[in-house]
């Protein structure tokens, strides 16, 4: 869930300090490209669609590296691609902290990690793991509630994932408004460094 909530952390950094544009949360994205094409103010074009392009290159590039580690166990693969995203993240901090006018590479480079991600993800397709988008995880919650005459499965493992982006979300907001962009950036790397690293070596990740 420590990926999930760096999401959380990643949105609120691009949305709140990168001109309204999402880099993790493409649906939001795609969205934002429609606000800003009809006139609406405080919305990027550009920004979205250097975020979209960059999203989907990461996403080639997982594609590309999955086949290169088809022989290695969904962990491993993950492993590796959390690493890369952490690396890409950790330049983001550098680049947040040495300058001011820097918007369209940090967008850049934090939708090329969420990219790399979330095509790894998608291929391990673990039931209930989010790491961007949460539409279908609460679908889910409520479709399949005793309420609808379901029977909760993996009611935890949902809520946990609805839990995580919410904090994530929340503490880089507070980040973003008292700090700038630097400590939430770093705060990021970090939390995806440790999710890499608390991976297990030879489990399979489902």
């Amino acid at each position: 869930m420590t990926v999930t909530a760096v999401s959380g952390l990643i949105d609120a950094i691009s949305y709140l300090g990168l001109g309204h544009v999402f880099t993790a949360n493409m649906t939001g994205n795609v969205v934002v490209i429609g606000f800003a094409a009809a006139g609406a103010p405080g919305f990027s074009v550009l920004g979205s669609l250097v975020s979209l392009a960059a999203f989907l290159t990461g996403a080639v590039i997982a594609g590309r590296l999955e086949g290169v580690m088809r022989a290695r166990t969904p962990s491993a693969r993950l492993r590796r691609i959390l690493g890369l995203e952490a690396m890409l993240l950790a330049a983001s901090t550098a680049i947040a902290c040495t300058t001011s006018e820097s918007v369209h590479p940090l967008i850049a480079l934090t939708a090329l990690a969420m990219g790399l991600r979330n095509a790894t993800v998608r291929r391990l397709a673990v039931p209930d793991v989010t790491t961007t988008v949460l539409t279908l995880t609460l679908t889910g919650l409520a479709s399949d509630s005793t309420w609808a005459g379901g029977t909760n499965p993996r009611l935890g493992r949902r809520l946990a994932s609805v839990l995580a982006m919410l904090t994530g979300a929340s503490v880089g907001a507070v980040l973003v408004r008292h700090t700038g962009l630097g400590w939430p950036l770093l705060l990021s790397t970090l939390g995806t460094t440790a999710a890499a690293l608390t991976l297990p070596r030879r489990a399979s990740t489902r």
